[in-house]
Parts: C-alpha cells; sequence; structure tokens
C-alpha cells in the first residue's frame, strides 16, 4: 500500500492508502482541500479529501472514470460494492443515479437518507435483461413489447413479485423496472445478479444531473462516484435532457398509464397504441 501525507498551513496532516496497484499521478492541494489523482493499469480515479477547519473530521470520496475498454471491470468493482452494502454514482442512458442493492434494507434507507427523499416515494429497479423483468414483476404485456422498449430510457411498472424486497417501496404492491441502454450499468446489474435500486443522483426536488460534477454535493455521501462523461444521448432541449425516463404503468391489462413523459414519451405511446392497441387511461 501507498501513504500519501499531505501538510499545509489550514490542514493537518491527512493519511490516504492507494491501492497496491496504483500510482499517485497528481497532487492538489489548496486550503482545506486536497485532491489526488491516482492511474493505475485499468481506471483512472481521483480521490479528494476535505477537512472543515478547527475539526479533525476527515471527509474522502473517489470518482472513478469509466475508461471505453475497461467498462466490465469498472462494472465489477461497482458490483462489489453494492453486495458490500454499498451505494453508488452511476451513468445511466439519461441522468445520473444513485445505486444500491435492493435487498438490502440498510442501503435502501441511505438513499432516501442521501437524497433527503420521502420514503412515501417509490424507487424503481434496474435489472440486465428481459429474463429478469419477469423474475421481478409480474409481466401481463407480450414480451415482444418489453424487447420494443427495453434496453431503452424507460421504465416499465408491474405488480411486484413477491421475491422482491417487501421494505422496497412498502406502500405500493407495483415496481418500476429499468434496462439503461448504457453498458457500464447493464453490466453492474449483471455482475450484482441481483435487482439494483435505481433513483436519480440530486437532492430531492432539484434538477436532475448530467455530469458528476453537478451532483457534487452528494459525493461524500456515497462510497463510489463512476464518471461516465456527460450524459446527451436524450439531449434535445436541456429540459428533455433532464427529464428522466419515460415511466409507463403496464399493470392492468389491455391498458397503459403515463406516469411521467420522460425523455422518449413520443415514441412509446406510437409503441403501445399503434402497435399493440392498448389504451391509454
Amino acid at each position: 500500500m501507498t501513504s500519501v501525507f499531505s501538510r499545509t498551513p489550514n490542514l493537518r496532516t491527512i493519511l490516504f492508502i492507494s491501492r497496491p496497484s496504483q500510482i499517485l499521478r497528481r497532487f492538489i492541494s489548496t486550503g482545506s482541500k486536497i485532491q489526488l489523482e491516482f492511474k493505475s493499469m485499468n481506471v483512472s480515479s481521483t480521490i479528494y479529501g476535505i477537512k472543515e477547519l478547527n475539526s479533525n473530521t476527515i471527509c474522502r470520496y473517489e470518482v472513478l472514470k469509466i475508461e471505453e475498454e475497461f467498462v466490465e471491470k469498472s462494472a465489477k468493482h461497482g458490483a462489489n460494492i453494492l453486495k458490500s452494502g454499498g451505494v453508488i454514482g452511476v451513468p445511466t442512458d439519461t441522468v445520473y443515479g444513485i445505486a444500491a442493492d435492493a435487498q438490502n434494507n440498510e442501503a435502501i434507507a441511505r438513499i432516501y437518507s442521501i437524497k433527503g427523499r420521502d420514503f412515501r416515494k417509490p424507487i424503481a429497479i434496474c435489472v440486465s435483461s428481459i429474463d429478469e423483468v419477469y423474475e421481478w414483476g409480474k409481466v401481463g404485456v407480450p414480451t415482444s413489447l418489453l424487447d420494443d422498449l427495453l434496453p431503452g430510457p424507460v421504465t416499465l411498472v408491474f405488480e411486484r413479485q413477491p421475491s422482491l424486497n417487501p421494505n422496497l417501496n412498502p406502500s405500493t404492491n407495483l415496481i418500476g423496472i429499468r434496462i439503461p441502454d448504457n453498458r457500464f450499468i447493464v453490466n453492474l446489474a449483471k455482475f450484482h445478479g441481483g435487482p439494483v435500486a435505481l433513483t436519480s443522483a440530486n437532492f430531492s426536488a432539484c434538477p436532475s444531473t448530467l455530469e458528476v460534477e453537478e451532483f457534487k454535493e452528494l459525493w461524500p455521501s456515497l462510497d463510489l462516484v463512476f464518471d461516465g462523461g456527460r450524459l446527451s444521448i436524450c439531449e434535445k432541449t436541456e429540459k428533455i435532457a433532464r427529464a428522466g425516463s419515460t415511466v409507463i404503468d403496464l399493470s392492468s391489462e389491455g391498458f397503459y398509464r403515463i406516469i411521467r413523459e420522460g425523455t422518449s414519451h413520443t415514441k412509446c405511446v406510437q409503441i403501445l397504441q399503434d402497435k399493440y392497441n392498448l389504451r391509454r387511461i
């Protein structure tokens, strides 16, 4: 292990432990803040440290850049954090999100606490395949409909299966399920091997985020932040870009209900009505 110490006029001695395979690439110290950038064989990560003046409390947080050629390795690392009960910041195909193990009660509670979110507001789950949608939701539409909409910027809402954590959204028998069109998070869900609780990376009632810097205030509360760059695949206007996924309730046979228009509203409505003859309620 490598130990890095910092001594500045406004900062007492601070110890950071890096991974054995990492090389310290850059060290920055400004007032009460320090920043260390590490480079290893497969990832670049930045460790930030903040110490409040006249306080012995050290706030440490890390941002890991997702390199295109090492997406799966980054996803495995994230999945291990989830399995240990951690909460992480992740990119999706719409906006940045906060993810945790949906079957872990403490991790779910942390998400609500970090966001300042009302516990009565439900959280969706993310899975890696169409087969897993059936595992966690009671699907009453053709599989071809799922194939037409997923993966993509859509959250489909069904009645929940009994195997899903009863303490996740306990006030409703419905569950929103996502398969984002994003290599990293699909692999994260695959390596995790279970449902991943997923909600937007922002304080409750604040705008959604398209870059990791936009939710910097949340970093100290997260076990790791994965930086996938600016998310703009769905970006037509700034407002649409931050609208998140289109949320569709398919729990009533023969009908659909738009809970949130999101980024893919027009396309979804066309498919549901023109191809599958579902009626809107």
